[in-house]
């Protein structure tokens, strides 16, 4: 009697572990997820990643998600230097690779969203711009990202394409520092991402340009190798992937994979 309980046991594990396996549509888990979760997340991730985060503590008792907001490519070296992290969510595939070259992460990072380039100018759009060719003139006043941040790289390609040499007055670390040039009407017009003109609400206008198409980020997050809690960062990476992420982050105007 007693083995009899004992397989029929085995085989209910079984059939539960095989339907959680097979389970195609990830949703977040509710257990196991305590403690402090530490996330390194792309700059133009800040709006979404912070609501996010609250929505992952609210329904993991115990969890504390700490989010840590940079350029990509600062936030791959910071990792590859040892800073302690679970979560590494990059604006782009070539960030990610730096750390996956590192042994920092060793699994296969999931592309979650898509974004893509967006003209930014201060309301009223004093400088008048009209599109992209406009960064090819003297008179603008033009913020861009350094190009080693995926917003610059992204730029890069789309001028490139668009056989333009811009002349940008200022470049700066991440998108973020970019849009606050526009925001304090120091510049004329900007290349962010269209999610940051979305965030920024009425204090720019967005122009869209049609060679953005050429420069489409992928967005991939991972859980690091060396995480100090690693049943947290999974959790958290499931999360991310869930349909209730996903739902937020289309209300924040990025393109879902």
């Amino acid at each position: 009697m007693i083995r009899a309980l004992s397989m029929a046991a085995v085989a209910g594990l079984a059939a539960f572990t095989l339907a959680a396996c097979g389970a195609d549509d990830p949703s977040p888990d509710t257990e196991g997820a305590g403690g402090t979760i530490t996330v390194f997340a792309a700059a133009s991730l800040t709006e979404t990643f912070t609501e996010l985060g609250k929505e992952f503590e609210a329904d993991h008792p115990g969890s504390k998600v700490v989010l840590s907001f940079a350029g990509s490519s600062d936030l791959a070296e910071q990792i590859n230097q040892g800073a302690p992290a679970d979560v590494f969510a990059s604006a782009a595939p070539k960030n990610m690779q730096q750390v996956r070259d590192t042994g920092e992460v060793t699994v296969d990072p999931t592309i979650f969203v898509r974004n893509r380039l967006e003209i930014a100018v201060p309301q009223g759009n004093p400088g008048h711009i009209t599109g992209l060719t406009d960064f090819g003139k003297t008179e603008p006043k033009i913020a861009l990202c350094a190009e080693q941040v995926p917003c610059g790289a992204a730029a890069k390609t789309v001028f490139e394409k668009a056989g333009i040499d811009p002349r940008p007055d200022t470049r700066e670390k991440d998108v973020k520092a970019v849009l606050t040039k526009v925001r304090l009407d120091e510049v004329d017009a900007a290349l962010v991402y269209r999610t940051d003109v979305q965030s920024a609400g009425e204090q720019v206008e967005g122009i869209e340009f049609p060679e953005a198409e050429a420069a489409i980020n992928d967005y991939p997050i991972a859980p690091l190798a060396h995480a100090p809690n690693a049943e947290g960062a999974a959790a958290f990476v499931d999360f991310i992937r869930s349909e209730q992420a996903r739902s937020a982050f289309a209300d924040a105007g990025f393109d879902i994979p």
